[in-house]
């Protein structure tokens, strides 16, 4: 069996350790073992005098249990753990995809089950979710007409991402409820890879696939919403008929998570230890999110965004003549800053830009960005602080809906206001018109 690249995790393995600045990371800055011992309860004389051998293959009692409370009436059976979310979702559908198998899968989103679906399956079935006005404000929005095209008495699973990487977007209730009336309708499983949930900006935990149906896989673990992906633990929960399936499956793979790695995640997965990481979390987000919105909005010209409901990452359209993988490269190898392109998630014309780090690193690789974007317009850059962003003309009619996130484009630096706002004006409805926000990509056709 062969597997296409995963263009966005080879260029992030390859590259995230030899930029000055990294600003491709989607968690937030991680803990220091010392401060999860500390929030432990201090047993630093326990932890190193853990021996070294095998942990339990499917992950300790007390683990899953602990895992377990996380999700409502779960119970250790129906908990498998595993090395990372990748593991998870690795295992989950190696068992249960055959040839033939077709998976709904949405877009944007982080592509490593689309290609594992290509690879076991042969086909996945791209839906989407759309910029969209809802109730005054902009949103990615599941397309829910897409998704029933999508969703087809040969679908095996509906993967969905929720909390969304990259947009950051959170579905609604009803939503929701759209993913499970389509695979009640198609027989489908529901992959739901949740390992975002517990970053919210809001601070509500969101909703979970766990219980809606009774075909549901969730997939999640310590990366993103934890600060902890040096641990390397994630975890299946579901029906405990099929996670006991997917655990032998993991005997071809890595058998079991390291024994550290499981104790350290004993401490997380406590309930009140569990909510003081993510408060922990929710606060460098919420400390960090304005600051490069400021910065995003003092680049009006090139950049358009929507801004995320979870996660330390904004997904950024931006106008200028050149794709995502070549302007991603141009910034490494010019400036030395690694940023994600949105050609990897499925979308074209855009870029990820994680902000989970300390604000004052984010905001030198930020002026290093906006250094390359003066460049190539061929002006002087602006600094990344203390800039108040431009007022811009009043949208016309025909800039609103899905338009008004589209219509931050570059134009001619003239200072005549009217030529100015009729120039992104017929911009903003070329690019509307043309689908460029959410066409696919190279990597999804």
């Amino acid at each position: 069996m062969r597997i296409e690249p995963f263009r966005m995790e080879r260029m992030q393995s390859t590259f995230e350790n030899y930029v000055d600045y990294n600003l491709s990371e989607s968690g937030v800055h991680p803990m220091r073992v010392s401060e999860l011992l500390e929030i432990g309860g201090g047993g630093a004389e326990r932890f190193l005098d853990t021996e070294l051998g095998y942990s339990q293959s499917n992950g300790t009692e007390e683990l899953r249990d602990r895992i377990a409370a996380f999700y409502d009436g779960a119970k250790r059976a129906n908990i498998l753990v595993t090395n990372g979310g990748s593991e998870a979702n690795y295992a989950t559908l190696w068992s249960l995809l055959e040839r033939g198998d077709r998976v709904a899968f949405m877009i944007p989103n982080y592509l490593q089950a689309w290609g594992l679906s290509r690879a076991f399956a042969g086909r996945a079935d791209a839906f989407r979710l759309l910029p969209r006005r809802d109730g005054g404000r902009m949103r990615w929005a599941l397309d829910t007409d897409g998704l029933r095209r999508a969703v087809t008495k040969r679908t095996r699973i509906i993967l969905v991402t929720n909390p969304n990487n990259p947009t950051g977007a959170i579905l609604t209730e009803e939503e929701m409820d759209e993913v499970v009336r389509a695979a009640r309708r198609s027989g489908a499983w529901i992959v739901a890879d949740e390992i975002y949930r517990g970053a919210e900006v809001s601070g509500r935990t969101a909703s979970s696939f766990w219980g809606r149906h009774d075909r549901v896989l969730i997939t999640s673990g310590l990366s993103k919403a934890f600060g902890l992906p040096g641990l390397r633990i994630g975890w299946v929960a579901g029906p405990a008929a099929p996670v006991s399936r997917i655990w032998s499956y993991r005997d071809y793979t890595t058998i079991a998570p390291g024994m550290l790695s499981d104790y350290l995640g004993r401490i997380a997965m406590d309930p009140k230890r569990r909510e003081a990481i993510f408060s922990r979390t929710r606060a460098i987000i919420r400390r960090n999110l304005p600051v490069i919105e400021a910065w995003l909005r003092s680049h009006d010209g090139v950049f358009g965004y929507i801004p995320p409901e979870a996660g330390a990452i904004v997904f950024a359209r931006y106008a200028l003549p050149i794709g995502s993988v070549p302007l991603v490269n141009r910034l490494r190898t010019g400036k030395s800053v690694l940023v994600c392109a949105g050609d990897q998630f499925g979308v074209g014309r855009h870029l990820r830009f994680g902000f989970g780090s300390d604000a004052e690193y984010m905001l030198r690789g930020l002026q290093r960005i906006a250094e390359a974007l003066a460049e190539m317009a061929g002006a002087r850059p602006r600094r990344a602080t203390g800039q108040r962003p431009r007022r811009r003309p009043p949208l016309g009619a025909r800039q609103r809906g899905r338009a008004e996130y589209s219509d931050r484009l570059p134009g001619p630096q003239d200072k005549d206001p009217a030529a100015r706002s009729a120039s992104i004006s017929t911009r903003a409805s070329r690019f509307a018109s043309s689908s460029v926000a959410t066409r696919p990509s190279s990597c999804i056709s």
